[in-house]
Parts: structure tokens; C-alpha cells; sequence
């Protein structure tokens, strides 16, 4: 699927609750002068407030030694046409120095080419144009399909769903030029290599901790351009769990044709 739309812009990929707010984060008030903290604003809806992907990135990279602070605009059931709408969403844009920004899309929209192009596309233009304006770097991230596709849309199971996602993702980024962050595709690969390992919670839709600890091994690995793997932070999860999900998240970010050449 990454062979439809044709991934050379994509290589740019560097770096890459159910309210409003700002989650928690690691205070960068204390570097020194020659340090450096990384700021990063998630948008989106509950695929990205559901276990706090902000602060478990944040964990990952205190315990990587990155000063990092994070912030969060997502609201239940939200698509990004909804954000570009909120004065809260502009607002929070608008507030930090950000280094790079996150656009998360609702779970259903980039499967589908006419809500894509006439809901997705149009949203994220224009979010898009106000995080470049505040000298931040946009970056889209490829969510994962439901547990058991949807078989009522001609996806009936998970592949056929995740691969509409992806191509929807990919499309949009590359119009804007933007990078992803390929947390779909790290999924996928964990399914097929560790299926033992639950990424869904019953619903077969919200990430189980585990879901949301690769998401932020994906973006570890985006931002800092260095593997997770043997990061000493695990969340809840098992050392040996956790080790996967690290591996997993860099050999996609790494040895697939992802990353920066």
C-alpha cells in the first residue's frame, strides 16, 4: 500500500480525559542554556487521550534523557473539521512554541475516499497552514483500523480496513507535504509477529495500554531519531512486552521505507 501514493515525501517523516486540556508534562524551565526541550501538541479525539499517549511519551523520553513537554487538545468522537471549529484547539496551537504538532483523525474518516476528501483533507489544510505559521512541523498520525474492519463498508476485517486507513493518511500527507508517523503500520506488524499481545480493548476499537505504549515507541523513535528499544520505561506492561513493542516500533520506523535517509 505504501507504493500507491508513493513515498517520497514521506521520508520528510522525521520526526518526526475525555476533555479539553493540557496533559502534565516535564518542565523544560530548568535547562540550560544549551540544552534543548522538544515541544509536542496531540490533536485528536479519544484514540489519543485514552491512556495518555502525551504522558507516555513523555515517560519514554525522560527515561531516553530528552527534556520534553506535551500538550493535548481531544475531545470524545472528534474529527479534525471539529477542531478547526474550536477557538480552544486554535488557542492551544497558538500558545506554545512548538516544535512539531499532531493531527489525529477520527477512526472512520481516512477509510473512506468522499469523507476524506470533503471532511479529512479540507480540515487538515487548514490546521496544517496554522501549525507552519507558528514554525511548527505538522505530522499525521496513521491510526489503526477496528479489531474486525467494517464489514457493513466493504472492509470486512482488519487488513482490508487498515489498508484503507493507511492509503487515506498517506494521500493526505502527501498533498499537504507532510510527515507521518506510521503507528497503523507498527500495529500491523505487531499482529502479525506477536499476536499474543492485545492492542484493543473489547470494544475492538480504543488501544489497551499496549496500544497506546507502541504509539509512543513510534514517536520516540520519530522525534528523537533513536530506537526505543531498552528504554528502561515500561508503564504497566511486562519487561518482555515492552522489549517487543520497543523492537517493533524501530524496525518499522528504521528498516521499512520509513525514516530520514
Amino acid at each position: 500500500m505504501k507504493k500507491i501514493v508513493g513515498l517520497r515525501l514521506l521520508i520528510l517523516f522525521l520526526l518526526l480525559f475525555s476533555a479539553w486540556g493540557c496533559a502534565p508534562a516535564m518542565d523544560c524551565s530548568n535547562l540550560q542554556a544549551s540544552e534543548s526541550c522538544i515541544r509536542v501538541l496531540f490533536i485528536g479525539n479519544s484514540y489519543t487521550y485514552v491512556n495518555d499517549l502525551p504522558n507516555t511519551f513523555v515517560n519514554l523520553a525522560r527515561s531516553g534523557g530528552h527534556q520534553t513537554t506535551v500538550g493535548m487538545s481531544a475531545q470524545g468522537g472528534w474529527m479534525l473539521s471539529d477542531h478547526v471549529k474550536s477557538s480552544d484547539t486554535i488557542a492551544k496551537i497558538n500558545s506554545g512554541k512548538w516544535n512539531f504538532v499532531v493531527l489525529q483523525e477520527q477512526s472512520e474518516v481516512p477509510a473512506f475516499q468522499q469523507s476524506r476528501t470533503q471532511e479529512m483533507y479540507p480540515a487538515a489544510s487548514i490546521l496544517v497552514g496554522d501549525i507552519r505559521q507558528v514554525g511548527a512541523v505538522p505530522i499525521f498520525l496513521i491510526t489503526w483500523a477496528y479489531r474486525d474492519g467494517l464489514p457493513a463498508n466493504r472492509m470486512p476485517n482488519y487488513e482490508s480496513m487498515q489498508a484503507q486507513i493507511d492509503n487515506g493518511y498517506l494521500i493526505t500527507a502527501e498533498a499537504l507535504g507532510a510527515p507521518v508517523a506510521p503507528v497503523g503500520y507498527a500495529w500491523q506488524a505487531v499482529r502479525n509477529q506477536y499476536p499474543q499481545i492485545n492492542l484493543w480493548q473489547d470494544d475492538g476499537s480504543h488501544p489497551t495500554e499496549e496500544g497506546t505504549y507502541l504509539a509512543a515507541c513510534v514517536f520516540y523513535a520519530d522525534i528523537f531519531r533513536q530506537s526505543p528499544l531498552g528504554s528502561s520505561y515500561q508503564g504497566n506492561l511486562s519487561q518482555e512486552t515492552a522489549q517487543a513493542l520497543q523492537k517493533i516500533a524501530a524496525d518499522v520506523v528504521f528498516t521499512g521505507q520509513w525514516g530520514i535517509p
